[in-house]
């Protein structure tokens, strides 16, 4: 699943996808900024997923649209939640994935709590 948002005047990537890592079948999502990796620098985010009184959250520096997501997902750069996580998260009987994921952006420059873009990220 791939998913844009507009946040400050830019464009970002919301990458969703399953994969295997090793045996073990995982679910992944990161951020990609439309830009190069110097401009990529002065933002950060958070995704957090999470239900039933647990959660899972990943806060980094968004990788460039210049980056592939082969290359951003090989090197694990983002939130990783495995399969069984991800269907405790999706409650009922365990068997429909059905996750949240939320999340902000902010720029490096500003208080984290005064310059943020809450888009509404969900899978």
């Amino acid at each position: 699943m791939l998913t844009v948002f507009n946040c400050f005047g830019q464009y970002f990537c919301l990458h969703f996808e399953a994969f295997q890592l090793g045996m073990a079948p995982v679910y992944m999502a990161f951020l990609r900024f439309m830009g190069d990796e110097n401009e990529a620098r002065n933002y950060s985010y958070s995704l957090e997923v999470g239900a039933n009184g647990r959660k899972l959250i990943w806060e980094g520096t968004p990788r460039s649209i210049r980056d592939s997501h082969k290359k951003v997902r090989d090197s694990h750069d983002g939130l990783i939640i495995q399969r069984n996580m991800a269907l405790f998260f999706s409650g009922g009987d365990r068997k429909e994935l059905k996750l949240r994921v939320t999340g902000r952006i902010w720029k490096e420059q500003q208080n984290p709590d005064n310059g943020v873009c809450i888009p509404n990220l969900c899978s």
